[in-house]
């Protein structure tokens, strides 16, 4: 059983309404100089939520000259592109359990450092020839997939220590976004770096990057109480707010047991008997359909629906990724402005979810326009409406109970990213059989539909639960 936060005597308090917030925030930050080390903390998880998309996109961007290389068709391409998704999947609730566990500093270090090398490692595929080259490549794709799943349950619980109740909604839009800045950034390289150098180059500069880039994670990110930058203020001001600044159970510059802990199978259970999770575990599953036809099959769709060379395929993709970064601040900042003007929380994270799917559902549009400029603007269209509706991980950071953050932006993550499974093998089913992306198109909006409808009629009222039949006493100390 899962009851609202604020039942128990023992629950974090919270506000009781989104203007109560903000003015109690307000207030607190009276209490010394604020400083911001926050935004520092969410440019380092938009930077690193960046390079995580940019390795995720290196298949789709070298695929059509892997498809040549190793005479790959379709389908066995699908399956190839599915190979991320089943193990980062299998692995999101030991993921999460690893962030609850050890915290997310050291989870997240190990996850980057992983995922990284086997980048650099998918490279060399292609010293092996016919079946031999595709069961490496495959099962190197799945060894990053598994080394990723910490990643973005770990952005969500570092913005839930980090980010009030009224900001969390553009902290988790910014760094959520970064999977389109990836693309705007990366695409282009990646696509000349193919050109150029052939398609194993991709990977060794992008697993590099990754590499370099756990390195400074360590020296740059910390919890609120241990952050040596954080100034008094800031910490009342986030705290007060309704951060969790204590979610990794760190005080005085030790850690400490959490105060209460979880039956791990119990705590599953529970939380999937919940309504509301449940409807928002599927409208991410739709949602993550979207995604993940961007960065599976979209410049494969430019190559053989739309005939451009990989070069303009790279840049062509950059395109709609803009539009969609722009989206998901937009999506962000609307529905924060929401909660700040005294509307629930609910009509806050729903109302930009909504009206983003239902502009991602013009791509179907696609199937009748010739002109590729007009293509293009209409997936721009659509990708900027994804953007907006791009706020699932605000809604994890507002509803996951306090002792299991990890597990509840895993499981969140695991019905996500099993679209990550059907979507590319559907759509190469769909391709395969049709001899176009007319189907795919029509499949992925259909998705953007389910989603409005999943956040309409099953949610109900967004807000934060307390753990109650999967609790187990804390340890002695």
């Amino acid at each position: 059983m899962i009851v609202p936060q604020g039942v128990q005597k023992d629950a974090i308090r919270q506000p009781e309404t989104p203007v109560e917030q903000v003015q109690t925030a307000k207030a607190a930050s009276a209490a010394g100089v604020r400083t911001r080390t926050r935004w520092t903390i969410l440019a380092m998880l938009f930077a690193i939520t960046t390079i995580n998309y940019a390795d995720r996109a290196t298949i789709s961007i070298a695929a059509p000259e892997i498809r040549k290389d190793l005479g790959l068709d379709a389908v066995q391409m699908g399956f190839v592109f599915s190979a991320f998704a089943w193990s980062y999947v299998l692995a999101q609730l030991p993921g999460g359990w690893l962030l609850d566990r050890f915290g997310s500093k050291i989870t997240y270090f190990f996850s980057i450092f992983l995922w990284s090398t086997f980048t650099v490692l998918t490279g060399a595929a292609g010293f092996f020839a016919g079946g031999a080259a595709v069961a490496v490549l495959f099962a190197l794709r799945l060894l990053v997939g598994a080394a990723e799943a910490p990643s973005f349950p770990g952005n969500s619980r570092i913005a839930s220590s980090w980010f009030p109740t009224h900001e969390r909604g553009l902290a988790a839009a910014v760094f959520n976004s970064a999977q389109y800045f990836a693309t705007v950034l990366f695409a282009p390289i990646m696509g000349w770096l193919v050109h150029t150098h052939g398609w194993h180059s991709v990977f060794y500069v992008m697993g590099g990057l990754g590499i370099g880039m756990a390195l400074l994670w360590l020296k740059t990110i910390y919890s609120p109480r241990q952050h040596p930058r954080l100034g008094a203020g800031e910490l009342h001001y986030i705290q007060e707010g309704g951060a969790l600044v204590d979610l990794d159970g760190q005080a005085g510059g030790k850690r400490a047991a959490p105060p209460r802990q979880v039956d791990t199978l119990a705590c599953i259970r529970e939380l999937l008997s919940n309504r509301m999770l449940l409807g928002v575990y599927i409208g991410q599953y739709c949602i993550t359909t979207l995604t993940y036809f961007f960065l599976t099959w979209f410049p494969v769709y430019l190559v053989q629906e739309r005939h451009m060379t990989i070069l303009k395929a790279g840049f062509v993709a950059s395109l709609p990724a803009i539009a969609g970064f722009v989206g998901g601040i937009v999506g962000g900042w609307m529905s924060d402005r929401l909660s700040r003007a005294g509307y629930s929380l609910s009509v806050a994270r729903k109302l930009p979810i909504v009206v983003g799917m239902l502009l991602s559902m013009s791509m179907i549009a696609c199937n009748y326009i010739q002109t590729d400029l007009l293509v293009v603007a209409v997936m721009s269209l659509a990708f900027f409406g994804k953007g907006i509706g791009a706020l699932g991980w605000a809604v994890v950071s507002d509803t996951s109970p306090r002792e299991a953050g990890g597990l509840s932006g895993a499981l969140f993550n695991t019905f996500g990213n099993t679209a990550g499974i059907t979507t590319p093998i559907a759509i190469g089913y769909i391709v395969q059989n049709t001899g176009s992306f007319a189907g795919a198109l029509v499949f992925v909006g259909v998705n953007a539909a389910l989603a409005i409808v999943s956040y309409l009629f099953i949610v109900g009222d967004i807000r934060r639960v307390t753990l109650v039949t999967s609790l187990v006493k804390p340890p002695a100390l």
